[in-house]
């Protein structure tokens, strides 16, 4: 979505000539019709992007079997109850580490007779949180960051832009350790932890897609037009640069995952005997050798789910990009 509304030969107060007897009245009504013009072309503007991007995204064939994945694990969280009436946190130690498709136990139990279906469809609830939160998190703070950078390109630009680039310079499972431990364990302050991890690099994206736009010429007609600051950045910058931030963002959410699930592996993630996958594997990870394939499950789901992903963002960015 490239196009602006002041791209397009609108309406306007410049275009219009009001002779001596025009009133203050005339030019209110005749601002009120162009502004109402003007939304009503972007909102039809706004959905045709939308349907050609669903279009594309539907052709891709990968991208719709990642998207199916993706869909299935979350529902499996959410209906987890429906689906299993096990406990996960209660087991019976007289049935430790029955192995895959044991009657009852379709993922087999794990060293304290849980059933690992359970944990698993549970242990989701708290992943699939810790990957979303900290991505929309970043989203939301990196691109104010990075606008705002883009478009302020003097000391607070400069200032905003060094800031991340010190957080950038941190490997990011590192970052993510280190605000961890400071933070102590828990799953909000993995939540915050990745969240810190994620805002540089999204800021970045954000600046450079702002960059790319306020030199265009329709950004300079709105503001010849008689548009403030803030109605130009949120009105014709904003728009043309959140497509790339939802790009880049939904390739995030399997890697926000996977440094959620380390932090716990670690002992830094939500406490036990929560069901996380990260700490999942963990405390299974002594059981590698009597019982394999029950301890690699969670570790399976990870793989999975931040596959799944990955592959999604890779279809949903050829879908938004029109030239591919």
């Amino acid at each position: 979505m490239t196009q602006s509304v002041a791209e397009s030969a609108v309406p306007t107060l410049l275009d219009k000539n009001f002779g001596a007897g025009t009133t203050a009245a005339d030019r209110a009504e005749a601002e009120r019709r162009r502004d109402e013009w003007n939304a009503s072309r972007t909102s039809a503007q706004v959905r045709s992007f939308w349907q050609a991007t669903l279009r594309r995204f539907v052709a891709n064939r990968v991208g719709m079997v990642a998207a199916a994945i993706v869909l299935l694990l979350v529902l499996g969280a959410i209906f987890a109850p429906l689906l299993t009436s096990a406990n996960p946190l209660l087991g019976k130690p007289t049935e430790r580490l029955h192995n895959l498709g044991t009657p009852g136990h379709l993922l087999g139990t794990d060293e304290q007779g849980r059933d690992m279906l359970a944990r698993v469809l549970y242990g989701g609830r708290l992943s699939l949180l810790a990957g979303f939160v900290p991505t929309l998190g970043a989203a939301l703070i990196g691109t104010a960051i990075g606008v705002t950078s883009g478009i302020m390109r003097g000391v607070v630009g400069t200032v905003l832009m060094r800031a991340m680039d010190m957080l950038y310079a941190f490997p990011a499972i590192l970052l993510a350790i280190a605000v961890g431990a400071s933070l102590g364990p828990g799953l909000t302050n993995t939540i915050i932890a990745v969240t810190i991890v994620f805002i540089p690099p999204v800021a970045r994206v954000a600046q450079s897609a702002t960059r790319r736009v306020v030199v265009q010429e329709f950004v300079e007609a709105a503001r010849l037009s008689g548009a403030g600051g803030l109605r130009v950045a949120r009105t014709q910058v904003l728009p043309n640069v959140l497509n790339d931030v939802i790009v880049y963002a939904s390739g995030l959410v399997g890697v926000a995952m996977i440094i959620a699930a380390s932090l716990s592996f670690l002992g830094l993630g939500s406490a036990p005997p929560a069901p996380e996958w990260g700490y999942m594997l963990n405390s299974l990870r002594g059981m590698v050798s009597v019982a394999p394939l029950v301890a690699i499950v969670p570790g399976f789901f990870i793989f999975l789910t931040s596959v799944a992903f990955n592959l999604a963002s890779d279809a949903l960015r050829e879908a938004m990009d029109s030239r591919l």
